[in-house]
Parts: C-alpha cells; sequence; structure tokens
C-alpha cells in the first residue's frame, strides 16, 4: 500500500505473467498428457490394420489431436508439374514428412516460449520492484525528518517481498517448462521413428 505507480506496476505485471504461467501450465498438461497416449495408441492401431486405407482411418479414429494422421496425410506425393514433384519418390516423401514433423513440433512447442520468458524475466521484474520500493520508501523516510527502525521495516520489508514474488513467478514457470520439455522430446521422438518406418513401408509398396 505504501508503494508509489511504479512499485505497484510491477505487481500488477508480476500477477499477468502469474496468471499466463499458470493458464499455460494447466493447459499443457492436459493436452500433452492426451497427445502422448493418442500417438502410442494411433501409432499400434496403424500397425495393426491390414491396409495402409484401413491404417489412417483407424489413426483417425484414435488420435484427436492428428499428429499420426498428419504424418500418414503427409506421405501422399505432390501433383506434377511443380518442382516438388521433380525429384526420386524417396526424396518426396522425405521432404512431406519432415514439413509435418516440423508443424507438429511447432505444435507441441506452443506455450513454451511464454514459460521460458516468465522463468527468465520474473525474478529480474521482482527485483527492480524491490530495489525502486526500497529507494521510494528511503525518500519518504528522508522526506519526513525522522528515521527509526519501525519506519524503514515497514516500506522495506515490503519492497522485499517483491523479490519473492518474482521467484513465486518464476520457479513453477521454469519446472514446468523443463518437464514439458522432456514430454515433448518424447513424443516428438516417437513421431520421429514412425515416420522413418513409414517411408520404409512407403518406398516399399512403391517397388512392389
Amino acid at each position: 500500500m505504501q508503494s508509489d505507480t511504479v512499485g505497484k506496476s510491477v505487481a500488477i505485471l508480476l500477477l499477468l505473467m502469474s496468471i499466463a504461467s499458470w493458464v499455460v501450465i494447466l493447459w499443457k498438461a492436459w493436452t500433452l498428457r492426451r497427445a502422448a497416449g493418442e500417438v502410442t495408441r494411433g501409432i499400434a492401431a496403424f500397425w495393426q490394420a491390414p491396409t495402409l486405407a484401413e491404417g489412417a482411418t483407424r489413426v483417425g479414429a484414435v488420435d484427436r489431436d492428428g499428429l499420426v494422421p498428419a504424418l500418414i496425410q503427409s506421405t501422399q506425393l505432390p501433383t506434377g508439374g511443380t518442382l516438388a514433384a521433380a525429384g526420386e519418390r524417396t526424396h518426396q516423401l522425405t521432404r512431406g514428412l519432415r514439413d509435418a514433423l516440423h508443424d507438429i513440433a511447432g505444435r507441441l512447442q506452443f506455450g513454451q516460449v511464454l514459460l521460458a520468458t516468465t522463468g527468465a524475466t520474473a525474478p529480474f521484474i521482482g527485483l527492480l520492484g524491490t530495489v525502486w520500493g526500497i529507494y521510494h520508501a528511503l525518500i519518504n523516510i528522508a522526506g519526513s525528518g525522522q528515521i527509526s527502525i519501525e519506519r524503514v521495516a515497514g516500506p522495506v520489508g515490503e519492497a522485499l517481498i517483491m523479490t519473492a514474488a518474482g521467484l513465486a513467478v518464476a520457479i513453477p514457470a521454469v519446472l514446468a517448462y523443463n518437464w514439458f520439455g522432456r514430454r515433448i522430446g518424447r513424443i516428438e521422438a516417437e513421431l520421429e521413428g514412425f515416420a522413418s518406418d513409414l517411408r520404409d513401408l512407403m518406398g516399399r509398396m512403391h517397388d512392389k
């Protein structure tokens, strides 16, 4: 309550960063948990299908996020008369699967930048609030002409809370960023393995 406009602005900024990061944390925890299960079930359903068309149908019924179906759809070769269709079939499949993997990685990584930014900047924003709060409190104390431990402890203590607030915002964001990064890495590795097997399958089917 003793802080000025700058101190209150810093507190509001930390509050907004905390709300945004927790929204992302809860949303990504739910989506990544669902995606990991659907990718595993989708790949298993594909390899148990008798034909490629049936496999695509089964995967579409299991993978609601469309991660595995996106890889299957990317194996459709481009139409003739374009540079994309000028290369060898293996190269076309590789390019299509690579582009699909890049798109999937972008979807899985969504929100990671916000968590990383929050974890990296929140402590410094809190420290800024602390420094400014102490400076503002000392200016007010000096202006009053009365200096005592009672007059110093309250304003300085309130200013130091900003550092704790910055850490409280940053720590969950950093932990979530690292945890999500590991989960995303496992999903991407599973999809990359499936993409490699799918490319080999399409190559053998074409040779026959």
